[in-house]
């Protein structure tokens, strides 16, 4: 597909591999990827234990959406480093500074603390989401004065991991992963979710907030039909959002509709990630991880359905195509008419959406690889140096 040299200029960044020896790994072209129009995607590529698909499609005026796919060594440890896969899914709001910063650190962090404990762990993944918000937010300390909007930008953060044949799930807000399983007693492919969702839609998270905040009448609030925590954000855990963390932030210069009127004492958002841990099967198919972009028009099951029913090579493009063409269903318009709708607009029609599709092979999910595919993808315009857009 012939791309413009303006656009490559914005597409070869987000994909740009950290080593010119790996292109191999991650396709061809300088970046890996390829764009078109708002859709920037990578068919199918290899990763430590499987194959895997990945795609973005833009809708805000900036993309606030980050990801990323790390495959290879999961710690420092130069002697013996465990092997595996890191996937991230980093659902930005208020603005892209979240998600990009995540996509910089919470690796780097999860490679510290497992050298540390000489090996993957969920209490690993803790402190790496803790190390990450408690950057974040000194960076928001830092810019105060002279940037004060950051402190009301933040990001929903969903991560997996692979290693050792054990499957970790990580999540802070309402980004969603997804397995294909197979039920070998009807031979089809179930859809199983794992990872926990924290919007204030839920009922049982209105219930978690209400029992934090047993003085608080209005921690979470019915507005025009959608309940908001404290009337103004539908997630309840996220990394960012310092306005809503550390009343420090909350007064001005910060514009007066992200400040409360009383203040408060205790952090209303929180950053403590749901872990879940599984030992991969043979059942195991695959793992859709997407942002809510993508669930707000696609069930579980159908999406599993898609996957299952498809080729591999550009199965999240695919994905990404059917939200698409249920949000212009919704709308009573044409597919083909929603994709001429430019970015900023477009957020009217349907989100920003980010899918990594991640294949299982159970041949490899078991070994503790020493060579494994050295791989790093970072996807959604998140790199520092990719262009303003």
């Amino acid at each position: 597909m012939a791309m413009s040299s303006s656009l490559m200029k914005i597409v070869s960044p987000c994909w740009k591999p950290p080593q010119e020896r790996r292109e191999d790994d991650v396709g061809s072209g300088r970046g890996g990827g390829k764009a078109d129009g708002l859709l920037w995607y990578k068919d199918l590529g290899r990763h430590a234990c499987g194959e895997f698909s990945m795609a973005v499609v833009q809708a805000n005026n900036l993309l606030e959406d980050g990801s990323q796919i790390e495959s290879g060594p999961l710690s420092l440890d130069e002697a013996a480093p465990p092997q595996g896969t890191f996937v991230g899914v980093y659902d930005g709001h208020g603005g892209p500074e979240t998600s990009r910063y995540i996509v910089e650190n919470l690796f780097c962090n999860l490679k510290k603390y497992a050298t540390e404990q000489k090996g993957m762990s969920s209490d690993v993944i803790h402190k790496a989401y803790s190390a990450t918000e408690e950057g974040f937010l000194s960076l928001v300390r830092k810019q105060w004065v002279t940037k004060p909007q950051i402190a009301s930008v933040g990001a929903c953060c969903l991560v997996g991991v692979i290693c050792d044949g054990v499957l970790y799930i990580a999540n802070v807000g309402d980004s969603r992963v997804v397995l294909g399983r197979l039920e070998r007693g009807i031979r089809e492919v179930t859809a199983v979710q794992m990872s926990s969702e924290h919007n204030a839609s839920i009922e049982s998270v209105r219930e978690e907030l209400r029992s934090l905040h047993p003085d608080d009448p209005q921690i979470v609030v019915l507005k025009h039909k959608v309940w908001r925590v404290k009337g103004i954000i539908q997630v309840s855990r996220s990394i960012g959002d310092a306005y809503l963390k550390n009343a420090e932030f909350n007064r001005e210069p910060l514009l007066a509709r992200f400040r409360l009127p009383m203040p408060f004492h205790k952090s209303i958002l929180s950053a403590e990630p749901s872990v879940l841990t599984h030992k991969l099967c043979t059942e195991d198919q695959f793992l859709i991880f997407a942002s809510d972009g993508l669930w707000e028009h696609l069930s579980n099951q159908e999406a599993v359905d898609i996957v299952q029913n498809s080729p591999r090579s550009g199965i999240a493009r695919r994905l990404v195509k059917a939200a698409l063409q249920e949000a212009a269903k919704k709308r009573e318009m044409r597919y083909s008419d929603l994709k001429k709708i430019d970015r900023g607009i477009r957020r009217h029609f349907h989100d920003d959406i980010t899918v990594i599709v991640l294949y299982i092979d159970a041949n490899l999910t078991s070994k503790n690889f020493h060579h494994s595919p050295v791989l790093s993808l970072r996807g959604g315009g998140v790199s520092p140096s990719v262009p303003q857009f």
